[in-house]
């Protein structure tokens, strides 16, 4: 395996680690406050998802934020890891590999888009 290769197996995995890591850590915090709250998580349901609440949900403390935040850091990292991949592979003149990035990136972003207009 070549010097950059490794490079970018290295981006990748540090990529993945820190997303997942970062989610994990989001959810466990909303899990610990609805416990010390005493917020039952089989009661009513949460408010409907408000991406512009989760700012100010995380400033205040509310779990749902810290709940909701985790769930989207787990859908954007591998998102991440492909453009850190995409960036990799233009780095190292791998032509075949840019387009099948670029391919995935655009399949997820169709995929988000039919999911948005079909909310």
């Amino acid at each position: 395996m070549s010097g950059a290769a490794a490079a970018l197996d290295r981006t990748v995995a540090r990529v993945l680690q820190w997303g997942i890591g970062a989610s994990i850590a989001m959810m466990a915090i909303g899990v610990a406050l609805m416990v010390a709250r005493g917020v039952d998580p089989l009661g009513p349901p949460p408010p409907p998802f408000d991406p512009a609440a989760i700012l100010s949900g995380l400033a205040s403390l509310e779990p749902t934020s810290f709940l909701w935040l985790g769930l989207i850091l787990t859908i954007v990292t591998p998102t991440l890891r492909v453009l850190a991949s995409l960036v990799g592979f233009a780095r190292t003149g791998q032509r075949r590999m840019v387009i099948v990035s670029v391919a995935i990136l655009v399949v997820i972003a169709a995929s988000v888009a039919v999911a948005s207009g079909a909310a």
